[in-house]
């Protein structure tokens, strides 16, 4: 990994004690279970915009489509181009025909068609086991590795083409909605699960940020003369692991790999040479950003894995403004968000956010940090 750059940056925190040490409950609080969004809203960039002042801490509720009124020519956003492939997918345990819930993490080799996979439910899942997905048992998978406790390694049995392969696969796979969306996935969340901009594939989850821009607003920003710098971060189910220590300094997360193209640098790079608005969309660009920084708090190009873990208090070295969904208690995505826009700052907003019964989560709604 590359080193972190200098602090010294456009960032202003005014609102957290830099002396005070975080912990685990200082993150915890109660929101109310309707605020969580099951739906996404009915028009990409008509969700609710909370705007926060850092330098002021003035709180101003808008549209997400108001966004385009905070930025001008020769600002920058940081987009994360990764695309979500369907992981979830459900199978029938040989022999007594148990339904099992097969969640696909990644290839490990393409060849040999094997896959690191979470199980659900785990208890009944071991090596040597054969799992039968389709109606008329088109698929077969063979456990060959216990990984942890609900982690296996599959062996996909097909013999024809890796192209016939992976066609199969995504025709039983469904668009994975995270957990506590209850229902099922349905048509429309394959295309709302996705960013418009999406291109590179590999990711388990949306990069939610991302999902209010439709292509209209992009043009309308693109006119105006903001720039956007594509970066590729693979979102994996590590990004929402809990933490499980209240002392968040040992707290480990799990790597996702990470593309930082040589042309975004350049266009970044210019934005903070002029003194322009350089803007992360969401907390994974955010932490690739992060993760490649020279010494001169220049971004480097990159390609590689990042287990990047921010919380407060943190200098952070290209991004001076940010846009993210409103996130859920203890997580680490509301950690990283705390130390960018200022721990007691970020807490009052969540604070108002509950009370303006704003939604939350994924589908949720979205806040402008500036």
């Amino acid at each position: 990994m590359l080193p972190r750059g200098e602090s010294g940056t456009n960032t202003i925190i005014l609102f957290t004690d830099k002396k005070k040490t975080m912990k685990l409950s200082m993150f915890k609080f109660n929101l109310p279970k309707e605020l969580l969004a099951e739906h996404p809203s009915k028009n990409r960039e008509d969700a609710r915009m909370m705007v926060v002042d850092r330098a002021t801490g003035k709180i101003t509720h808008k549209k997400f489509k108001d966004v385009i009124n905070y930025f001008n020519d020769g600002d920058v956003m940081i987009l994360n181009d990764t695309k979500v492939f369907p992981a979830r997918m459900y199978g029938n345990k040989e022999k007594t025909g148990a339904k099992i819930e097969v969640f696909l993490l990644r290839e490990l080799n393409a060849e040999s068609r094997l896959w690191d996979v979470l199980v659900d439910p785990a208890r009944k899942i071991r090596i040597g086991n054969k799992l039968y997905f389709g109606e008329d048992d088109s698929l077969v998978a063979e456990v060959i590795d216990n990984t942890t406790s609900r982690g296996r390694t599959l062996r996909f049995l097909y013999d024809g083409s890796y192209e016939e392969f992976r066609k199969v696969l995504y025709e039983l796979g469904e668009t994975p909605l995270p957990k506590y969306i209850k229902r099922a996935a349905q048509p429309e969340d394959v295309d709302r699960y996705q960013t418009v901009y999406a291109k590179n594939e590999g990711a388990v989850a949306a990069p939610t940020a991302g999902l209010h821009f439709s292509r209209e607003l992009l043009k309308r920003l693109e006119i105006k003369g903001v720039q956007f710098a594509p970066l590729t971060l693979h979102i994996g189910l590590g990004t929402f692991r809990t933490v499980e220590v209240e002392d968040l300094t040992k707290h480990k997360t799990e790597s996702e790999e990470v593309l930082i193209p040589g042309d975004t640098c350049k266009i970044v790079n210019a934005a903070k040479e002029k003194k322009k608005k350089v803007c992360a969309v969401g907390t994974t660009v955010m932490r690739a950003i992060e993760t490649s920084v020279s010494t001169t708090g220049q971004l480097n190009p990159f390609v590689g894995w990042t287990n990047k873990f921010i919380f407060p208090p943190y200098d952070f070295s290209i991004a001076n403004s940010m846009i993210t969904n409103f996130h859920m208690p203890e997580s680490t995505l509301l950690m990283m968000v705390s130390a960018f826009g200022g721990y007691d700052l970020i807490m009052k907003a969540y604070k108002e956010a509950i009370k303006e019964k704003y939604r939350f989560y994924s589908y949720g709604d979205v806040m402008l940090i500036i």
